[in-house]
Parts: C-alpha cells; structure tokens; sequence
C-alpha cells in the first residue's frame, strides 16, 4: 500500500488562484495516470496542509491522477472548509499539522506554504518517515536549505523540488535543442518576465485563523490582515515576485547552463508600487557565475499584460548563434550578420502546453516514490536555486553586490 500527504499552500499568490485546474483539458492530455506508476490495484491516500489557492490546485491535481485526498490541514478556517469541498468524501479536517503527521496511513507530504516554513515543515516530514513534495523556493535562507539537504540524505526519504520546469517535455526538449546546437560561446543569458498586477488582497480575516501558527519562526506580530493574505509580498515569509519567479527563469537557466552556485548576485529595484507591500515588483538581478558567463533576469510586474505564451523569455546569446526559451516556445537563430529580420533555423509554439508541466513533476515523483531514485527536483538543485535567490534578496537588503564564500558555505558582503 502507498499513501501520500500533501502540505500545500496556507494562503497562495492571488495571481496563480486563475490557474486552477481545467478538468475537460487535463483528461485529455493526461496519458499517464498514476495506475500506470503503481498498478491498478494500490490504494493511494494523501492529505492537504493549508488549502489555499495553490493548494487546492495541488488536490485537485492528484486526485484527477487518481490519488485519494484523504485529509485537510489548514489553519484558516474558510480555507480548511474550501479544501475539504475539493478533497475526496470523507476527508479528515485538522488545524495543526503535526497532528496530520501522527496519522500513520499518510506517507507522503506536499509542502506549498508561504517560503518561510517550507524548511521546518519538510524536515519534520522526512522525520516521521515521510516523503516529500516541496514547493519552490525551497527554502526562505540558506541555512534551513542546508537543513533540508542533510535531513533528506540521513532519512533516505524521496524529496521533490517543486521545479516543474525540469518535468516539462517543452523545457526538457529544450534543453536537448540548446545543447545538441552549436552556437557556441555564451557569456551572457538575458531573461525577463513581464506583467500587471493592479494591487494586493484587501480581504477581511472571516473566521477562527491560528495567527501564532502561522506566524512559525518568523517575527511575532500582532494579527495583519494585509500580511496574512498577500504574505507573498513581505521579506519575513518571501521575497516577492522577484523571487517567485526566479525560482522558476533562474533555476532553468542553471540546469541549461549545467552551472552550480554563483561568484556573486547584484539586485536592483525601483519603489514597491505594490502598497504596503515591502518587496518591490519592479527588480533585476545580475548573477555571476563561475561557468564564466552572466545572466541577467528582470522581472515588471507593473508592465502591460501579456498572454502565457509571451510573458516571460529567456535568451542564451552564443558567439555563433541565440537559443531563445520561453514559457512554451523555443527558437534557435542563427548568426546573419546582414539580416535586417531574423528568423529562425529552428522554432517551436505550444501555446497551453505549460498546463502540464505540474501534473509531469507529480508523476516524476510519484514514480521516485516507487522506485527511491531521486526525481528530477532534488534538493541539491533546490538549493543551489536557493543559495542564488538568497544572495538576491540581500544584495537589494543591503542594496550591494553579494559573493558567496563557498568554503564557509555563506553570503559575504
């Protein structure tokens, strides 16, 4: 028998709620199910902590594999109620996770909170025997992602990053263009991604919220309303759409670049326009690596809106040729001095492929927890994303260029 946990998000981005799942669209593209990892006749059980909206996201994508979401955690109270309503008959209710813990028939756990508890939470999952399925960031400090490393190996639990990117047949594909091309020398990847958001959530707390809980490590504070639904936007639990993004564009530049952790991060950004947001949505960050090439990832969320398709792009500029990788696209041009208009040698459009790329990394490691080989998002990648996007956030804290001292394993000024 298999049996999964899934700790998801305690209040998601209000940007992603738009995201949740397209039913009629998943049945037919979905061509492997999870009977088809496990067998026809294993019994699945999981469990939800925090059923917010990228945690409703997550139930609604294992159960449409055949999971059943056999338990509820949250410590809001509508959201508990609302992550009920999607989860199987009969799932259980809980308040406080560790007791989701306690149950012995729940083996797998997904981790999707605000940044800030991803660590504590995965740790002590891994430490009552569990598997986990963490979302990204990994970790909110380099410290707790070091935790996390040494926490999965000692157990020898099954731990996936939720980097869907790395799971996705486009990015995959991809990945094979870039480096099968010869386009030589890169020394420079621009990446951007651009979009609007008008402002943040002025909801109203409408029943019982255990703000303590919560709260965790962070800094205690009397009950804020605007910090529990947008917490997103506040360097005690996140680091913003800075880092939320990154967390996807910087990891795939990496792994495209078969690079590790950089020399060296710089941040820059205007005012949060975002009000009262602390993290602005306006930044770029200048990353240097030891791979001897820099990127470059900005990210405008005060910009026009685009379509999925277009919003974001990555271009890795060689010396004979320039691989573009966006969001559900690729296209190699190659080096015309005299084209006035360039097109490209090799392109291709999926526009609504990026749909599946999460239910991919679901069945990535659905398959690792049968097999105890590592998925595709392990926690040493995770963490060398987080080691990038920590010196980020406190290259713009310290508004200086941060180095990262790989002997001591810590930031240095």
């Amino acid at each position: 028998m298999v049996r999964f946990t899934i700790l998801a998000s305690v209040l998601d981005r209000p940007f992603l709620v738009s995201a949740m799942i397209n039913r009629r669209s998943f049945v037919a593209t979905t061509a492997l199910s999870y009977s088809a990892i496990t067998g026809a006749n294993e019994r699945v059980r999981a469990g939800i902590i925090g059923a917010g909206g990228r945690g409703k996201l997550l139930t609604g994508e294992f159960k449409e594999i055949g999971v059943e979401m056999a338990a509820v955690c949250d410590v809001y109270e509508p959201n508990l109620s609302g992550g009920l309503k999607v989860a199987s008959t009969g799932a259980k209710g809980y308040g406080d996770y560790k007791r989701l813990l306690e149950d012995k028939t729940l083996d797998v756990v997904v981790v999707a909170t605000p940044d800030h508890w991803h660590a504590q939470m995965t740790i002590d999952s891994v430490s009552v025997g569990k598997d986990v399925y963490v979302e990204k960031p990994m970790a909110h400090t380099i410290e707790d992602g070091f935790r996390m490393i040494e926490a999965t190996r000692r157990t020898k639990r099954v731990v996936q990053v939720g980097m869907q990117r790395r799971s996705f047949d486009m990015f995959q594909e991809g990945n094979r263009v870039l480096r099968e091309s010869n386009i030589g020398d890169v020394r420079l990847v621009n990446a951007w991604w651009y979009n609007h958001q008008a402002g943040l959530r002025e909801n109203k707390v409408e029943g019982k919220l255990d703000w303590n809980q919560w709260l965790g490590n962070a800094p205690k504070r009397e009950l804020d309303a605007a910090r529990f639904f947008n917490w997103y936007y506040y360097w005690d639990y996140s680091g913003g759409l800075m880092i939320g993004q990154a967390a996807h564009a910087v990891d795939a530049i990496q792994w495209f670049m078969d690079s590790k952790v950089p020399i060296a991060v710089t941040t820059s950004a205007g005012r949060a326009n975002l009000q009262p947001a602390e993290v602005p949505e306006t930044t770029c960050m200048c990353i240097e690596y030891p791979e001897n090439y820099m990127a470059v990832f900005t990210v405008g969320y005060k910009a026009m809106r685009y379509a999925g398709l277009n919003d974001q792009l990555t271009q890795y500029h060689g010396s004979k040729a320039r691989f573009d990788m966006g969001r559900e696209s690729y296209a190699l041009y190659l080096e015309d001095p005299k084209a006035l208009e360039m097109k490209p040698s090799l392109e291709k459009k999926q526009p609504g492929a990026f749909n599946g790329a999460v239910r991919a990394h679901i069945r990535n490691f659905l398959e690792c927890v049968k097999t105890r080989k590592d998925p595709n998002g392990p926690v040493e990648l995770g963490q060398q994303t987080n080691i990038t996007l920590c010196m980020a956030m406190e290259s713009l804290k310290k508004q200086r260029r941060i180095r990262w001292n790989a002997t001591a394993k810590k930031m240095e000024a």
